[in-house]
């Protein structure tokens, strides 16, 4: 491989890593909207292609998976995110492997952000299964895999050079110390959503942002601001 493959140039403030097409939107989707309004370079990457998130039997993998795509494209341009990238992993079967860790590490020395944002591993009792092993996966290829030149030498060969995120955010956190503004931005948020109609039905979506809004002022209970985000902030002292 050349030594300039995969280098894309963009150099991203925040990454958010999500194991399906719209996790971002409800975990994170509010403060990267407010990070796109300040000028910050948002990137996704998204693990999954979600193939199997419906209940509708006359409803194809294959068709679904193109739909949630395009899906997610809208949403993540109606947010300001600069760039989408799709690892295409089976829905419900993502496992811990070098190998996936490796398409994070790639992104990660890709595009080089501050900062991480994904589902968080740790929650108790009933979880989605792909948020877990997103998750961990997210945390190990921070640290140690990107940072170490010997962690995947051949991505060396790709030009991808070693780097080190400053903090991880992790949403639905059970032990959150970390709260986002999205007073301005809550409404974005919705509309990020509601981008994903094979998911969020429109007859349902008033008791949606109902709950989403609860969400958001807990979060925002003890803070200056209206409605929040919740997160697990790890800071990275290298």
């Amino acid at each position: 491989m050349g030594p300039n493959k995969n280098i894309t140039g963009i150099k991203a403030d925040a990454m958010v890593i999500s194991p399906h097409p719209d996790d971002s939107e409800f975990g994170a989707a509010g403060s990267v909207a407010r990070w796109a309004k300040e000028g910050k370079v948002v990137v996704y990457v998204i693990c999954t292609n979600g193939e199997k998130g419906t209940s509708n039997p006359e409803v194809k993998p294959e068709e679904l998976k193109k739909t949630r795509q395009q899906e997610q494209k809208k949403a993540a341009g109606l947010l300001g995110v600069k760039e989408v990238i799709f690892l295409g992993y089976e829905d419900q079967g993502l496992e811990d492997t070098p190998e996936f860790r490796k398409d994070i590490v790639r992104n990660i020395r890709r595009f080089r952000p501050d900062t991480l944002v994904t589902a968080d591993p740790y929650r108790r009792y009933i979880w989605h299964r792909d948020h877990r092993i997103a998750g961990q996966a997210v945390l190990d290829a921070a640290f140690p895999y990107a940072r170490d030149h010997l962690a995947y030498p051949d991505l060396l060969e790709e030009g991808l050079l070693p780097h080190k995120v400053k903090d991880i955010l992790t949403w639905a956190s059970e032990e959150p110390n970390y709260y986002s503004d999205i007073t301005e931005t809550f409404e974005t948020k919705l509309a990020a959503l509601r981008c994903h109609a094979s998911q969020v039905d429109s007859h349902n979506f008033p008791s949606i942002e109902q709950w989403l809004r609860r969400r958001a002022e807990d979060a925002a209970r003890e803070q200056d601001f209206t409605l929040g985000e919740a997160f697990h902030r790890a800071e990275f002292r290298w």
